[in-house]
């Protein structure tokens, strides 16, 4: 079983772009994943991470070919949102409005389906703390929940697995401190890291029982 991962940093996490050795998975919520997946069993799923540091969804759709559809994954896990308002604050803005954000994702999502008509998506909630890199303009950045709200609608319209992150995250912020768990707002901790992954992992036992 081949299970593709997609998105930006977040998914990304420092990882070797390679597809042999531990570092291909990079640092983040895909080793914890694989780590677990490759504990139930050694030889049933195949784990690829193709996260690219700094991706909006224009950017996925821009390489969906060479990283999703050439590799013809059985499940496909997309997670993106936040760069998608964070580039929009920069000095040089270069963000996606959600309306945007929207018709590129369905885009994406559309076509995948037309490619790979019998591909299990997994569709992830963007999300955000309070931090060093998100307080300064932390009311735009909750602009993210709009997002979320719009890939959640995504997932329903066209039948897909949605796994919500905010909730688990907001939650455990609140006994810890946020910084446990993003870094800077933004980035996973390894704490971060895990609460993501355990989220995932919940869904997907559910899909697979």
């Amino acid at each position: 079983m081949k299970i593709l991962f997609f998105g930006d940093s977040i998914t990304d996490a420092s990882r070797e772009r390679s597809h042999c050795g531990i570092l291909r998975f990079g640092g983040g919520y895909v080793r914890y994943i694989a780590g677990k997946l490759y504990e139930k069993s050694p030889v049933e799923y195949n784990v690829i991470n193709h996260g690219i540091s700094g991706d909006r969804v224009v950017d996925l759709y821009a390489r969906v070919k060479r990283d999703v559809w050439n590799e013809n994954p059985d499940y496909l896990s997309i997670l993106i949102g936040i760069n998608d308002i964070w580039h929009d604050l920069s000095a040089t803005p270069n963000g996606v409005d959600i309306k945007r954000f929207e018709k590129v994702y369905r885009a994406l999502i559309e076509d995948t389906l037309e490619r790979l008509p019998d591909l299990k998506i997994i569709l992830c909630e963007p999300f955000v703390l309070k931090g060093s890199a998100t307080e300064e303009k932390y009311s735009q950045f909750l602009q993210v929940k709009d997002y979320a709200k719009v890939v959640k609608q995504i997932a329903k319209d066209y039948n897909l697995y949605y796994v919500p992150l905010q909730k688990a995250l907001d939650e455990q912020a609140e006994k810890y401190g946020p910084s446990v768990f993003l870094a800077d707002g933004v980035h996973p901790t390894e704490q971060g890291s895990t609460v993501i992954a355990n989220e995932w992992l919940k869904l997907f036992e559910s899909i697979c029982k």
